[in-house]
């Protein structure tokens, strides 16, 4: 995978890319060592809205090899975000 500059404009979280496809979320910068990966497992329904249900949170290296440096899972997007967000800036030192 090539490092450096993507073109385009992304919602920035806490000063980083978050971006989204479908179900998964990526959050972090991939010139980091490591960057956080989101996957929606499920959906559940509340008031008529689909919205994520469990989600698996993995902390990926950047380097060639992809590898999971750290996993769980929680339920709710905002419950994994912010889990996932104190293992990845713990892992970049920040």
């Amino acid at each position: 995978m090539a490092k450096g500059n993507v073109n385009g404009s992304y919602m920035m979280y806490q000063g980083k890319p978050l971006i989204r496809q479908d179900n998964d979320y990526v959050w972090g910068d991939m010139n980091d060592t490591a960057v956080l990966f989101l996957v929606v497992l499920n959906n559940r329904t509340e008031n008529g809205q689909e919205i994520p249900g469990d989600i698996l949170i993995q902390v990926l290296s950047t380097d060639e090899k992809h590898e999971c440096l750290k996993s769980g899972q929680k339920n709710g997007l905002f419950s994994a975000l912010d889990i996932g967000t104190v293992w990845l800036k713990k892992e970049l030192g920040e």
